[in-house]
């Protein structure tokens, strides 16, 4: 069974209800009548239900359009409370609202209503996450919200049977040292989490153990000695290049003493550019299936989606949103 496969059964056992606010892409509608098929989890389409995509069955899903919704006074009532202290009006908290999707969903989670949102099809990152972390905010747990990109490879010999987690890849732009290990120390857990498997994790850089010197590679020793600090428990090491944290020929060469090099699952990339770049060449390169952004730290699961999402990466974020809504 393939690692979405296995998502997917393991939605199936305690159906979440995830909203799709992106109810004008016929891709996102596409993508809800499979999941509706699969009886993966319960869906709930923001927008007008004479306007969408008729060529596919979502008959199952709830409608919810915010014009004409009962409770759209009490949202925006909510959203007001929220966020009058930066100056945000009842009747700006309305038009919001109505005019913005996203926000009306993070709206219907905060207040209980779904329990998790995927968008991200034809909106920006920014679009997407702002709501979320506007509203949502993050889990006092953690209270740092990250994101990350599950690839499904074709490459067995890699990662976890050719399943690893890119991060962060989509929302950290620059990570402090202390965020970086934070980010690291979030990452393995959900790898652990999603795919059921050990986490093994590498801080990636230009440089492995020495190789090259500069502030850069030291940012990334540094957080690597603070998660070692910090979380003794976690199989991680760095600096490591790519090739000598997941090809053991050139881990044995570059990188004898490391218990990471050579059989890394989890990699940690030291920005937002190196991150985003990978995950993109391994997808389309490698033909892999990239699944994400996937947010790590939120009090409830909102994932963003490449607007380069095929329909079956959209079933599989929101099976993946289904899962961490369990959690």
């Amino acid at each position: 069974m393939s690692f979405i496969e296995s998502i997917k059964e393991r939605a199936k056992l305690d159906k979440k209800t995830i909203i799709l606010p992106e109810s004008m892409d016929s891709r996102v509608i596409e993508a809800a009548s499979k999941l509706l098929e699969e009886d993966i989890c319960n869906i709930i389409i923001i927008g007008d239900k004479n306007k969408i995509d008729s060529s596919f069955d979502v008959s199952k899903a709830m409608f919810i359009d915010p014009v004409t919704y009962f409770f759209t006074d009490e949202l925006a009532n909510g959203l007001y409370e929220l966020r009058k202290e930066k100056g945000m009006t009842l009747d700006e908290a309305k038009k919001l609202l109505i005019e913005d999707y996203m926000y009306f969903a993070c709206m219907l989670v905060k207040t209980g209503r779904a329990d998790g949102i995927v968008s991200g099809a034809c909106h920006s990152t920014s679009n997407t996450l702002r709501p979320a972390l506007q509203i949502i905010k993050s889990d006092p747990k953690y209270n740092f919200v990250s994101s990350f990109f599950i690839m499904e490879t074709v490459n067995n010999e890699f990662g976890d049977d050719g399943i690893l987690i890119f991060s962060d890849s989509g929302l950290v732009e620059y990570p402090t040292v202390e965020e970086l290990a934070h980010i690291a120390e979030m990452s393995a857990e959900s790898f652990d989490y999603l795919v059921e498997d050990d986490p093994i994790v590498a801080m990636l850089s230009y440089s492995t153990k020495g190789s090259a010197k500069s502030e850069y590679v030291d940012k990334v020793v540094q957080a690597a000695n603070i998660a070692k600090r910090d979380y003794p428990n976690l199989r991680l090491d760095g600096e490591l290049q790519l090739d000598a944290a997941i090809i053991p020929e050139v881990a044995t060469r570059k990188a004898p003493n490391s218990n990471v090099a050579g059989h890394a699952n989890v990699l940690i990339f030291p920005n937002i550019d190196a991150g985003n770049i990978g995950y993109k060449l391994v997808e389309r390169f490698a033909h892999a299936k990239a699944y994400g952004p996937i947010t790590q730290g939120m009090a409830a699961p909102v994932n963003d989606l490449s607007r380069g999402s095929s329909v079956d990466e959209i079933v599989g974020v929101v099976a993946i949103t289904a899962v961490q809504a369990q959690k």
